[in-house]
């Protein structure tokens, strides 16, 4: 790992990091806020469409909040960079900054977009063996949302805790969803619910933790691409614990985030420390 940036932020550190990751095979960044003395768990953060490892930290306005329950934080970009493969780089919502956090299938991305591994699998190791952090909880937004319920819900034995904001519960059935799943997994649906919330709830997989989430009512994307309801009505039956806090009026922005990060934090802090 290189230390690429550090700066003081209340009781603790910002800091900027590059590797080399044997996953993806590129040079992969993430931030870090590390408090002083001990650190009892970290929480990785996952972020949404179009965004950076440094959106959340420099955002989110969550460092005094990690400090006081002396946790760490940890945000990696989201997608590899610099591959310039064919139509990678044509759109928003596919290819650079929008891995949806899956093991691609499809050339030419099967080489080397695999967050889920990365994520589940890579960051989390690094996170055990080079700052020495073993309590590990997951949190995400919109895009990262999706990706934080997914890996936290397959492996519940390494995630303490799950939390999202405004997150893409049931990407099989949302435009988002289905664009980056064709270009990823391919045509054959079938391979698709393995990556999707909802769909995994119906199929057996639950937390032991109950999972918080909070939606603006006042988000743009909530009925065409976010579809909560479809996973507060599946966990009801299943008997997954959830709770989904509805903001009023609030939209999808790092300002909705910035209101309510404390309360994730909090959550996290009770399954960490």
């Amino acid at each position: 790992m290189k230390k690429l940036k550090s700066h003081k932020s209340f009781k603790g550190h910002t800091e900027f990091w590059s590797h080399e990751s044997s996953v993806t095979k590129t040079e992969m960044k993430f931030s870090t806020f590390i408090p002083e003395g001990d650190v009892e768990g970290c929480i990785i953060w996952l972020s949404g469409l179009t965004c950076t490892e440094e959106n959340f930290i420099s955002k989110a306005g969550a460092q005094k909040a990690l400090g006081k329950k002396n946790l760490m934080v940890i945000c990696p970009d989201t997608s590899p960079r610099g591959l310039n493969l064919p139509g990678e780089n044509d759109s928003y919502d596919f290819g650079t900054g929008a891995s949806f956090y899956v093991n691609a299938t499809v050339a030419p991305y099967a080489d080397n977009y695999k967050m889920y591994d990365y994520i589940a699998n890579e960051l989390y190791d690094l996170i055990v063996n080079e700052f020495k952090v073993k309590n590990i909880s997951i949190m995400g937004h919109s895009m990262g949302g999706h990706g934080a319920l997914v890996i936290g819900l397959r492996n519940p034995e390494k995630f303490k805790s799950i939390s999202a904001f405004s997150p893409i519960v049931n990407p099989t059935v949302s435009p988002w969803g289905n664009k980056a799943f064709t270009g990823y997994l391919g045509a054959d649906k079938n391979t698709w619910s393995a990556y999707d919330a909802t769909e995994l709830l119906k199929t057996g997989k639950k937390h032991p933790a109950s999972i918080l989430i909070h939606q603006g009512t006042g988000d743009e994307f909530l009925a065409r691409e976010l579809l909560t309801n479809n996973l507060v009505e599946t966990a009801d039956s299943v008997k997954q614990e959830c709770v989904v806090n509805y903001a009023e009026g609030f939209d999808h922005s790092y300002y909705f985030i910035a209101t309510f990060i404390k309360e994730h934090i909090k959550h996290h802090a009770g399954y960490l420390t």
